[in-house]
C-alpha cells in the first residue's frame, strides 16, 4: 500500500498483519470518521479563536505568539506521531488545536483581502471531500497501484517545487509564475488542487486497509490526523487559487 501523505506512510500496517479481533479494540471506518470529525471541530474552534483575537488585536502582530506556537507545536506533534503512532490519541487533538491557530491567522489574512473567500474555500474543500468519498465508495475511483504511484510522484514533485520556491525566497528571488495571478500561475494552482484532492483517495484507501487488517484502536486517531493534514493542504490551495482569481477582477 502506498500513500503520498507523509503522515500515512506505506509501512504503517506492516506489523499488524491480517487479523480480526474485537471491534472495541480495533480500528473501524466509523470510529475513524468520528475521530476525524472531532479533530476538524477542534481545528475549527482554535481557528475561530485566533481569528477573533486577530480582529480584536487589529492585526497579525497581536496574534503572532499563537501562530508561532501553533507552528512549533504542530510540527513537533506531527513528527512524534510519525515515529510513535500509538501516541496519536493524545497528540492528534493537540496537533489539531495547534494547526487551527495557524489556519485562523492565514484565513483572516485572506479574508481581509477578499471578503467571503474563506467561506468559499471551506465549501470547496468539504464538497471535494464528500464528492471523492462518494466516488471512492461507489468504485468510480479506485486506488490502484498505478494510481497511487502517479499521485505519489506528483505530490513529491509539488513538494520539491515548493521547497525550491522557499529557498529562492530566502535569497529574495521569486519562482516564475508560481505566485502570479496570470493564466500559467492559475493553471499551476489548479494542478496542485487536483493532486491534493487525489491524495484524499489514498487516505481513504489507507483507512479502509487499516480497518480490514484490524489495526489497533489508536490508529483511528492517527488516520484522522493524516486525513486532516490533506484537508488543510487542500483548503490552503483553494484559498490561493481563489485569491488569484479574485485579484484578476
Amino acid at each position: 500500500m502506498r500513500t503520498s501523505n507523509p503522515a500515512l506512510n506505506p509501512s504503517t500496517f506492516e506489523n499488524f498483519g491480517d487479523y480480526a479481533v474485537e471491534r472495541s479494540t480495533t480500528m473501524t471506518l466509523e470510529g475513524t470518521a468520528t475521530k476525524t470529525a472531532m479533530l476538524v471541530v477542534l481545528l475549527s474552534a482554535s481557528a475561530g479563536f485566533v481569528w477573533n483575537a486577530l480582529q480584536a488585536a487589529g492585526g497579525l502582530p497581536g496574534v503572532m505568539p499563537y501562530v508561532v506556537g501553533g507552528l512549533v507545536v504542530s510540527l513537533i506533534a506531527g513528527l512524534a506521531m510519525s515515529f510513535r503512532p500509538q501516541w496519536s490519541a493524545m497528540l492528534a487533538p493537540i496537533y489539531a488545536v495547534a494547526e487551527g491557530a495557524v489556519m485562523g491567522a492565514i484565513s483572516a489574512a485572506y479574508e481581509a483581502q477578499f471578503h467571503g473567500i474563506v467561506f468559499q474555500a471551506i465549501c470547496l474543500t468539504l464538497g471535494t471531500l464528500f464528492s471523492l468519498l462518494t466516488m471512492y465508495r461507489t468504485g468510480i475511483i479506485k486506488a490502484t497501484e498505478n494510481f497511487k504511484m502517479g499521485v505519489f510522484a506528483a505530490t513529491g514533485g509539488i513538494a520539491m517545487l515548493y521547497l525550491v520556491s522557499m529557498l529562492m525566497n530566502m535569497f529574495h528571488y521569486q519562482m516564475p509564475y508560481l505566485h502570479s495571478n496570470g493564466l500559467i500561475g492559475i493553471g499551476i494552482n489548479v494542478v496542485v488542487v487536483i493532486v491534493a484532492a487525489l491524495n484524499l483517495v489514498l487516505d481513504f484507501d489507507f483507512i479502509e486497509e487499516g480497518a480490514k487488517r484490524g489495526a489497533p484502536k489508536y490508529m483511528e486517531w492517527y488516520a484522522g490526523y493524516g486525513l486532516l493534514v490533506t484537508l488543510v493542504w487542500l483548503y490552503v490551495e483553494f484559498l490561493r487559487l481563489l485569491s488569484k482569481l479574485n485579484s484578476r477582477d
